[in-house]
């Protein structure tokens, strides 16, 4: 299991080039004699879905990364690099677990390792048309082995501002762009986003900002990606943006999904995940459930890492969910 986590730890797979990691999954479950199909998004693009007889538990989690790629290491507690819980080490935890099943004679269960999930979960929602008579899909996330309750929701938008270039020391001559925009992601970092009893407060992260040309000039042009999670129905969070940002800037929504409740078994400890999934894109798979080895907060960071301990936990436990939810 450690070493095939460093194996797909190993191959690039950033959001868009997930082929390769695809195809090392591909001939992989084709060896351990798992029916194998590609479903295609685009060329070269796909998600990767395996099956044990006919599925009624669908074990899920996500192929890509984010950036940037990382040296992978282990010492004799951790496994290091880009996608050690995020979820490459969660993969490797979920095919042990199909491993053990069939080694009891229980093999109506099934894969589905999906593309796209750190940006629109794009693979997911192309995933969601397949016509699987499943009842469950336990979605893969580092949840620290805890079956989360809820997860937040999320809101993607990009914004954009214009103003008008100017030689910086005669400012008055122009207009700036970047001065106007960060006012408005202010009014929108400042505004009351919420408060759930269970999911905690909304929140609004400003994750990436680009503007200007020079220190010299005043900036024409300024440009920002947002990420709000949210714990009220996206709609109305929508509208509560553009009422914020009142014209002051274009706003293009990407993304987002309404905060979403999962199904939970009774003896799993539980917590509720700030972080969003691929789990409400895949409802015609069965409830949802969201659980896996590692913790979010080594996700996405320059120390990215896994404990040995938790990937041995996080397939016991994936192969006592699957046994408890067919029974």
């Amino acid at each position: 299991m450690f070493e095939l986590a460093q194996q797909l730890m190993s191959i690039p797979s950033v959001t868009g080039g997930e082929k390769e990691v695809g195809l090392f999954l591909s001939k992989l479950l084709h060896e351990r004699r798992y029916r194998v199909e590609k479903q295609f998004l685009i060329p070269n693009r796909f998600n990767v879905l395996a099956f044990a007889g006919t599925p009624r538990v669908v074990l899920c989690t996500h192929m890509d990364t984010v950036p940037p790629v990382l040296p992978v290491r282990a010492d004799e507690n951790f496994l290091y690099g880009r996608g050690a819980c995020d979820t490459k080490g969660i993969i490797a935890a979920m095919l042990e677990a199909g491993d053990r099943l069939r080694s009891q004679a229980i093999d109506n269960f099934g894969f589905l390792f999906v593309v796209g999930e750190e940006s629109s979960g794009d693979g997911a929602r192309e995933a969601n048309k397949l016509q699987w008579e499943s009842d469950f899909v336990i979605v893969g996330e580092p949840t620290g082995n805890k079956l989360a309750v809820a997860q937040k929701g999320t809101l993607l938008a990009d914004f954009s501002c214009k103003g008008r270039s100017a030689h910086s020391g005669y400012p008055e001559e122009g207009e700036s762009a970047v001065t106007a925009l960060w006012g408005v992601l202010q009014d929108c970092a400042n505004t009351d986003w919420g408060n759930d009893p269970d999911l905690g407060k909304g929140t609004f992260n400003i994750g990436v900002f680009a503007g200007g040309e020079a220190c010299n000039v005043v900036p024409g042009a300024a440009t920002a990606s947002v990420m709000i999670r949210l714990v009220e129905p996206r709609d109305g969070a929508e509208q509560k943006l553009h009422k914020v940002v009142g014209g002051r800037a274009e706003v293009k929504v990407v993304a987002g999904a309404d905060p979403h409740r999962m199904h939970v078994v009774p003896g799993f400890e539980t917590m509720v995940a700030s972080f969003g999934s691929d789990a409400p894109y895949l409802d015609n798979l069965g409830k949802p459930l969201l659980i896996g080895p590692g913790s979010i907060l080594d996700a996405h960071t320059p120390n990215e890492k896994i404990s040995r301990q938790s990937m041995i936990e996080g397939a016991d436990i994936y192969e006592r969910l699957v046994k408890t939810l067919i029974s």
